[in-house]
This record gives structure tokens, sequence and C-alpha cells, in this order.
């Protein structure tokens, strides 16, 4: 089985999560500042480079403001596809 970070799931949830940033109006910068990341880190997600974990992705839900449980339901929705 590959790793997650490589499967087109993965992938989908990096999509949507960039997709609600940027809907949100939140900068990588931004998302750094609240998380006390660098912005490179958050590219580095965005990117699929470091995988992210599902602790860090109920705290960047926050951070964009959204909710956890919609972000995932909507996830889920995509790759019921």
């Amino acid at each position: 089985m590959a790793k997650s970070v490589f499967t087109s799931e993965y992938q989908t949830l990096l999509k949507l999560l960039k997709e609600r940033r940027e809907k949100a109006s939140v900068t990588q910068e931004m998302v750094a500042g609240a998380l006390d990341m660098t912005q490179s880190a958050v590219s580095k997600v965005e990117r699929g480079e470091r995988r992210l974990d599902i602790v860090e992705l109920r705290r960047w839900c926050r951070v964009l403001g959204i909710s956890f449980v919609g972000f995932v339901r909507d996830l889920d929705r995509r790759l019921g596809k």
C-alpha cells in the first residue's frame, strides 16, 4: 500500500484545504503565525511534502474559521465520486 501522501485521496485533501484557505482570504503567512510554523512549512504541507495529521488538520480548520466536521464531510463527498 502506498504511503498516504502519495495517494490521490491525500491530494484531494490538500486541494480542498488550499481552496478553503483561499476562500477564507487567509494567507500561508497567517496560517503559519497562528500555528507557530514557518510559511515554508505551510507551503510544504500544501504541496504534499510534509504530512498533515488529523490533529493538525483540526487546528488548520480553526485558523481558517471553518468547521472541522464540515471539512471532513466535504472531503468525504469528494472522495466518494
